[in-house]
């Protein structure tokens, strides 16, 4: 069975569609964009750990030096 559309039918299909591909395709620019603000926080998160073990020994060699000093102070 066929169908027959008309010429304005077809036009409000093919404006129709335009619309939903629009919708689209601004839904997948949002995806994007969270995508890349996800990345971008990882990022910092990845960074902001590495200072934090790289402060974490600082310290700990800090304390280290520190006891040396108080233990040659005490001989």
């Amino acid at each position: 069975m066929k169908v027959h559309r008309t010429t304005e039918e077809l036009a409000l299909l093919i404006e129709e569609h335009k619309k939903e591909i629009w919708e689209y395709k601004q839904k997948e620019s949002e995806c994007v964009k969270t995508k890349n603000l996800a990345d971008g926080y990882k990022k910092v998160i990845e960074e902001l750990s590495a200072k934090l073990v790289e402060q974490e020994k600082y310290i700990q060699n800090l304390g280290q030096e520190i006891e040396k000093l108080v233990e040659e102070k005490n001989k």
